[in-house]
């Protein structure tokens, strides 16, 4: 057997890490779908199961196929996931029922707020997954295997597409959780209950205008001077 060069060690470790991804969100997709009540949303969550299984393969495939071995991890079966996620389910609604007075109203315990975790976990998966293909189309084209750049560019556009359903469904079940779990006199920038208004400030009393200066007297007008003197001292007079 072929021993393998730098060049394929390189693209078998990229892909190997992909692989071991796709292989986690499987047993994770499995158990938030048992949590999902809404339709369109496990709908969705469903159909890309299927998409993150043929991933697993594709990339089972590909690392094979450069001589690779691709990594399997122990995961437990859909039986398993999908009895964890009932007990947790139900030991959360137990929670909920024990609880007394205003303890009732505790945030985060309602199931459209754990869908609302869910999501945010599987949008912060896709980010992971986005740039794990990124960086494995990256390198496959720096090396010239267009093969696994290929498959890597396809695979991303998957988890690109699924991330964007995903920002959209968290503002939905974010605004579902805000009409559940606050009351409407709160809501729309209403005033928040048990807060006093903050009374307004007396308004300053205005500075009485200054008063102003007195004119100052006009000065007296100085008297003509007599008739032009002669040089000499005498007036002069027509002859």
């Amino acid at each position: 057997m072929a021993e393998i060069q730098e060049r394929e060690q390189k693209l078998i470790q990229y892909l190997n890490e992909a692989y071991g991804k796709e292989q986690e969100l499987v047993t994770a997709l499995q158990a938030h779908i048992a949590m999902t009540s809404r339709d369109a949303y496990k709908k969705r969550l469903k159909e890309h199961l299927k998409e993150t299984r043929a991933q697993a393969k594709g990339l089972e495939r590909r690392i094979k196929k450069l001589g690779g071995q691709a990594e399997r991890i122990d995961l437990p079966g859909p039986d398993a996931v999908a009895d964890a996620a009932g007990k947790a389910q139900a030991t959360a609604q137990k929670a909920v029922a024990a609880a007394k007075g205003p303890l009732h109203a505790l945030r985060g315990t309602g199931e459209t707020e754990r869908m609302l975790k869910n999501a945010k976990t599987e949008y912060a998966d896709e980010a992971e997954e986005i740039a794990n293909y990124n960086a494995i189309e990256t390198l496959a084209e720096a090396v010239g295997d267009r093969d696994t750049a290929k498959l890597a560019r396809e695979f991303r556009r998957q988890e690109e597409r699924m991330a964007r359903f995903l920002e959209r469904t968290i503002e939905t079940l974010t605004k579902a959780v805000a009409r559940e779990e606050i009351p409407a006199a709160q809501r729309n920038g209403g005033p928040s209950r048990g807060r006093a208004s903050k009374p307004k400030a007396a308004s300053k009393p205005k500075a009485a205008s200054k008063p102003k200066a007195a004119s100052k007297p006009k000065r007296a007008a100085k008297p003509k001077s007599a008739a032009r003197k002669t040089s000499g001292g005498r007036s002069s007079a027509k002859r």
